[in-house]
């Protein structure tokens, strides 16, 4: 292939994340936002190293099980990937991805372990498949909504990016991943600011006011808060836009509208100072009954349904941590962000701690825990890299759940040198976990029990655990158990 030239072909498979795997004669190419069975045209724009990359075109025909989107805005909108396959083939789809980036681990252990050569077969034994999410539409609790323009100077527009651009935004007034009271405000906002003379922020020029719209919504409790985030190189009286989004017909309450400022260069959602202009700067959840205090830029999965599937299952792989009837064990629950995995653990532990960058987090953790009661959780705030070194205790149980990259290498070192009985890896990128098995196998962990959890419909992520069991006969050469 030529970079440049367009091509014809099949798409084999899907790879994960969305890379379409293009099948032209002896040849193939990556071409992301295809699925598998259609024929799709494309233009090759990267070629390294013998490999290509293209950019879709068009698709020539469907594939057998391809449906219509229910999605006004699919065919624009970068945010899903999958809007045009039956749920059921998602599934299957992001189960077969976890399967492949997985099988080198199991191929590894089953040789580590002198088991046999049907990898497959190996594999069925361990890997559960993929747990579906409760709610496959409306399923959202937070969205970072951006402004700008459909077009070149176009009209404001308020939503995704569109796909396959840095610049141009889709305004997603109908967009079936969020409930009907994130398309109500989202609407009144975009209404609101194209009826003056409101700029946002240009990504070249870094000229403009308008920047985002983060929405946050309580699946259990109905509780909304409304952030609305600018740059300071405009100031506008906002009340009117308060008073307009409190008069809306909503089916859950506005717990707060806050007015974040952000003059980073950067296309994120930072705060440089926040002003509640109604109501209160937080919110509240439940899961599984626990209920959390959450802030506007605190980690909170995602999916509330879908988040008592994954917590639930990640409890029963830990399993019964105080079997010999002693309850004093001590769980390290490493990248803990708002604390959800450590106080669902702290009823059956001694102590729990939670490691967690992120300040704000922590500082939420500590406010949950008190909430829920909870006086055996105590919560870091550093990087485990770091942080692990200046810990007196020792754990008898980890929990992983690092963000996308994984764990960093020598902090996974730190990790398997405490030699704990189990350890569970919740993993939101797989790609990152794969690499990471490598290096447990090597520290004399093995995989015990291996399942994918959909916790994102219609979009290209997937969650993974992982329970691994420390086998110290099986470990390197000079490798003790603590």
């Amino acid at each position: 292939m030529k970079k440049g030239q367009i091509y014809e072909g099949y798409v084999e498979r899907v790879d994960f994340p969305n890379k379409g795997i293009v099948r032209c004669e002896d040849e193939a190419a990556v071409v992301k936002n295809t699925v598998p069975g259609q024929r799709v045209s494309f233009m090759v724009n990267k070629k390294r190293k013998g490999k290509a990359e293209g950019r879709l075109l068009a698709v020539t025909q469907k594939a057998p099980c391809e449906i219509e989107s229910r999605c006004a805005h699919f065919a624009e909108c970068g945010g899903c990937s999958y809007q045009n396959l039956p749920y059921e083939e998602q599934l299957a789809l992001k189960e077969a991805q976890v399967r492949r980036l997985l099988s080198a681990a199991f191929e590894k252990q089953m040789l580590l372990e002198d088991c046999g050569n049907d990898a497959a077969a190996y594999m069925d034994g361990i890997f559960e498949g993929i747990k579906e999410s409760p709610e496959q539409l409306a399923y959202r609790n937070k969205m970072e909504f951006s402004f700008g323009d459909e077009c070149k100077d176009g009209p404001l527009a308020l939503g995704m990016h569109k796909r396959g651009s840095f610049y141009d935004i889709v305004s997603v007034r109908e967009c079936c991943i969020v409930d009907s009271d994130y398309r109500k405000i989202l609407s009144c906002v975009l209404d609101y600011f194209s009826e003056g003379a409101y700029t946002y922020f240009h990504r070249i020029r870094h000229e403009g006011y308008l920047r985002h719209l983060l929405l946050r919504k309580g699946k259990k409790t109905g509780e909304i808060l409304i952030v609305l985030v600018t740059t300071t190189q405009e100031e506008h009286a906002l009340q009117p836009l308060v008073d307009r989004l409190r008069a809306l017909a909503l089916d859950g309450k506005i717990a707060g509208v806050l007015h974040t400022k952000n003059d980073s260069l950067a296309d994120v959602v930072q705060n440089d100072g926040t002003t509640v202009l109604y109501g209160q700067d937080y919110f509240y959840e439940e899961l599984l009954g626990l209920r959390f205090q959450i802030s506007p830029f605190s980690f909170f999965q995602t999916n509330s349904l879908g988040a008592e599937v994954l917590y639930e299952t990640a409890r029963e792989f830990l399993g019964d941590i105080s079997a010999d009837g002693r309850k004093n064990k001590v769980v390290f629950d490493l990248y803990s962000g708002t604390g959800t995995i450590a106080q669902l653990m702290a009823p059956v532990a001694g102590k729990v701690i939670g490691v967690e960058l992120v300040e704000e987090a922590v500082a939420a953790a500590r406010r949950n825990a008190a909430l829920n009661g909870l006086e055996n959780c105590e919560f870091i705030a550093g990087d485990v890299l770091k942080v692990l070194d200046d810990i007196a205790d020792k754990p008898d149980f980890i929990i992983l759940d690092p963000p996308r990259d994984g764990v960093h290498p020598k902090a996974l070192q730190k990790i398997i040198a405490y030699g704990v009985d189990r350890i569970v890896y919740i993993s939101c990128k797989p790609t990152s976990l794969a690499r990471d098995l490598e290096a447990l196998l090597d520290g004399g962990y093995r995989i015990e029990r291996a399942v994918a959890v959909d916790q994102f419909p219609w979009t290209a992520n997937v969650e993974v655990i992982i329970k691994m069991q420390y086998k110290p006969q099986q470990a390197g050469a000079g490798k003790e158990k603590n």
